[in-house]
């Protein structure tokens, strides 16, 4: 049942809701995240630890940056069954369509002047 609970307090987020959402169209780093729902690096990071925490999210380390992407789901069933049915739910919302809208432009070159 932690596992579960877990998962779905990670769920219970509109803002981890989102970074699941984008995280689905490419890898990102926490600038580039922060850059896309216009909230504070420290709000972010936190959002990703709890993601990361119910097996949703995964940080890989290249050098100096901190890439998050989707995981397989492999940690958890619960994280698998609702990764999978997240990629097709909430395609329609207005607030995620306004996120995934602002990923072409978002850099993290630009945003972090490397």
């Amino acid at each position: 049942m932690k596992s579960f609970v877990k998962v779905m307090k990670a769920l219970s987020d509109p803002n981890r809701i989102k970074i699941l959402k984008i995280l689905q169209r490419r890898t990102m780093c926490v600038c580039e995240i922060q850059e896309a729902l216009g909230v504070a690096q420290p709000t972010v990071s936190k959002h990703l630890k709890q993601l990361e925490e119910a097996g949703l999210v995964e940080c890989h380390k290249d050098g100096l940056w901190a890439n998050y992407s989707l995981t397989d789901g492999a940690s958890s069933p619960y994280a698998a069954s609702l990764l999978g049915n997240l990629r097709h739910w909430l395609e329609e919302d207005q607030q995620v369509a306004e996120v995934i809208k602002k990923l072409p432009s978002i850099s993290r070159e630009t945003l972090c002047k490397t």
